[in-house]
């Protein structure tokens, strides 16, 4: 059986989202099960409008120059990569009611669902994190 790794996106910037698909991509590419719960600003990681054009942190606007000289992939991109290494995404439920957002707002291929279809992936996860 393979391993699996549960992850949270709650948070919203572009060092986020590195990090999320960072972790994602590596997992499933070493055979890992992998589900993303996308909640609260996590959602911005999957929003077709959002995802292409997060926020670095104030003060760190240089590091733009040094993501192109190390030649990372543009989010959108890790998003296509982690789609096709088999990553599950969910949105959360909760969270695009309470933003009145539907699922056609984010990148094609995410499942909706809450809390209890996360733990569901989660409750026998080998790696579980948070970002």
């Amino acid at each position: 059986m393979a391993a699996k790794t549960a992850i949270i996106a709650s948070n919203g910037s572009l060092f986020d989202a590195y990090k999320v698909y960072n972790i994602a991509t590596a997992a499933a590419a070493s055979d890992h099960e992998v589900a993303i719960f996308f909640t609260f600003e996590g959602l911005n990681l999957i929003h077709k409008e959002a995802y292409g054009q997060l926020a670095l942190p104030e003060g760190k606007e240089d590091l733009a120059q040094g993501f192109e000289k190390a030649n990372v992939p543009a989010i959108p991109e890790l998003v296509e990569m982690a789609q096709e290494l088999g990553v599950k995404f969910i949105g959360c439920q909760m969270t695009m009611d309470l933003n009145g957002l539907e699922k056609e707002a984010f990148v094609d291929g995410i499942d909706v669902g809450g809390a209890v279809t996360f733990l569901d992936f989660a409750k026998d996860a080998d790696v579980t994190l948070t970002f």
